[in-house]
């Protein structure tokens, strides 16, 4: 056995992956004479970057790592964005590279490809980087990375191998079973004090982040229990289910939300960075706790940033969400869905003007493809989806509005969804400006055959940047940018395209979208405003 078969042998058989994303290159050759009949299906993007965008995609629609598999230094350049964003949102990645031989690392010779150090450069971008020096210490490094994603804040991981070990011999593992690991409870005695301050508490708020989204039952029983109103983030959506009478939606950055937070007598924070394209979108760090604030998060740094903290819960948020569900086995009554409805009527979300072109695009949505996972770029119809959208379960809406905060990432991150559950419809939120980054990959979508659709919110620019611009007197500059013919575009890679101008266009187009492949459609945004009245 040589090491590049060791390594596809132990991500098939020890940790059960079954979709890589990568670029063949003249030095991953080798590693690609071991996929074949391996039943590891290989996704070919047209940019590193949208691989990257993909194994992000692939990751928060299944809840397990995605896989790539990127060519030595421009690679790893171009794929460095995408791992930004998985580090920011706290994504499990796993990017295996090649590596120029070790007889040449660091001496500057010009080899093709070379970095000066590759290693350095990939550690700011992921939780660890490794450069595997003997091949027998391969099934350590990725037992250690895979030990990130399931013990402790996940991220991306980076392992580069040096083109001379692909075809070095290697022992046979003696065993195919991987580690079985167990994340930490938080301390007893830490949960009954805050068991103890939710109790007496007269107006409790619950912050749920994306770390608490593999543990919706236990999120829901509690904030019953607790009778609490609960701010979710955007990639905790779901986690209460549909239309909750507790469920405050992602609108942490409103002044009626602002207001109850201020007034909240005792916090409790679960998984969340309380960070601020959560909290503060509109950058004013207008978000403030006065009360007491009981945070529960496996990264012990994070408790003690962004808010002023009481109490601090190391572990993981689904068993701290259980451990402390044990403490009320009777639920209180602290007047929840009052404040909480008092709180929806003021922010009157589905009336304020800079909402209302998407409450029909999004109602169409719902009533077409209920059960739909959303994935966004930063667009417009974004922005207003973290406020509009409420989705039946976690891992059905996410976006790159968050955290890193890069563009281009919802087609290609759109794929990777639908590669992951086949059986959900997929739809790409995307804009004529970002998805220009990574418009490219219309052709994976339809060489694969994946019926995703892509929304597709033309007006004319970066719309985001012109109001900004707009707003601080700086003049117009770079943001009124020409765009290509995109139904022309779509249809030479094959794929499906309709132009769409109202909401009964886009029911119509929904329901006629193919099964075999993706469908593009564009919405002209002036003409769906002006089919609004």
């Amino acid at each position: 056995m040589t090491c590049a078969d060791l390594l596809i042998h132990l991500l098939r058989t020890t940790y059960g992956v079954d979709t890589l994303f990568g670029i063949p290159g003249v030095h991953t050759v080798e590693l690609y004479r071991g996929l074949t009949g391996s039943g590891v299906r290989h996704v070919t993007p047209r940019h590193e970057q949208g691989a990257g965008f993909m194994a992000d995609g692939y990751a928060r629609a299944s809840g397990k790592p995605g896989v790539c598999l990127i060519i030595t230094g421009p690679g790893m350049t171009n794929i460095a964005t995408a791992m930004g964003q998985a580090l920011a949102d706290s994504i499990p990645m796993l990017v295996i590279s090649s590596v120029n031989r070790r007889d040449t690392l660091g001496r500057g010779q010009g080899r093709l490809h070379e970095l000066a150090s590759q290693q350095q450069m990939m550690a700011g971008v992921s939780r660890f980087s490794h450069t595997l020096l003997d091949p027998n210490g391969l099934p350590e490094v990725l037992a250690r990375a895979f030990a990130v994603f399931q013990g402790e804040r996940p991220g991306p991981v980076h392992i580069e191998i040096p083109i001379d070990l692909f075809a070095a011999p290697v022992n046979a593992p003696a065993t195919s079973q991987p580690p079985r690991l167990y994340r930490p409870s938080p301390d007893p005695e830490g949960l009954a004090l805050a068991a103890e301050w939710l109790r007496h508490a007269e107006r409790p708020l619950l912050l749920l982040g994306g770390g608490s989204a593999d543990a919706p039952a236990a999120a829901r029983a509690l904030v019953e229990r607790l009778d609490a109103p609960t701010v979710i983030t955007i990639n905790a959506k779901g986690i209460l289910g549909r239309d909750h009478p507790l469920d405050l939606g992602a609108n942490a950055a409103l002044p009626a939300v602002r207001k109850l937070a201020a007034e909240a007598d005792v916090i409790l924070a679960v998984g969340t960075e309380i960070g601020e394209t959560d909290y503060d979108v509109v950058f004013d760090d207008g978000f403030a706790l006065t009360g007491k604030l009981i945070r529960i998060d496996l990264d012990a740094q994070q408790l003690v940033r962004n808010q002023s903290l009481s109490l601090g819960l190391v572990g993981d948020a689904r068993r701290g969400l259980e451990r402390l569900l044990e403490h009320f086995p009777q639920p209180l009554a602290k007047a929840g869905a009052e404040r909480t409805a008092r709180t929806l009527a003021e922010l009157a979300l589905r009336d304020d003007p800079a909402f209302a072109p998407f409450v029909p695009l999004y109602d169409v949505l719902r009533k077409a493809l209920p059960d739909a996972i959303l994935v966004g770029d930063s667009t417009a119809p974004v922005y207003a989806g973290n406020h509009l959208v409420a989705q039946p379960e976690p891992r059905r809406y996410f976006n790159a509005s968050t955290g890193y905060g890069t563009l281009g990432y919802g087609l290609p991150a759109a794929l990777g969804a639908k590669l992951a559950r086949h059986d959900l419809p997929v739809v790409a939120l995307v804009g004529d400006g970002g998805v220009m980054f990574t418009l490219s990959e219309l052709a994976t979508a339809v060489e694969e055959q994946l019926p995703v659709v892509i929304l597709l919110w033309h007006n004319a620019g970066y719309e985001e940047i012109r109001r900004f611009m707009d707003a601080n007197g700086v003049e117009r500059l770079g943001v009124d940018i020409k765009a290509p013919d995109f139904l022309t575009v779509a249809r030479g890679f094959g794929c499906t395209a309709v132009p769409v101008g109202s909401p009964a266009d886009l029911a119509q187009a929904l329901a006629s979208r193919p099964l075999d492949g993706p469908l593009l459609i564009e919405v002209d945004a002036t003409r769906w405003e002006q089919s609004l009245g």
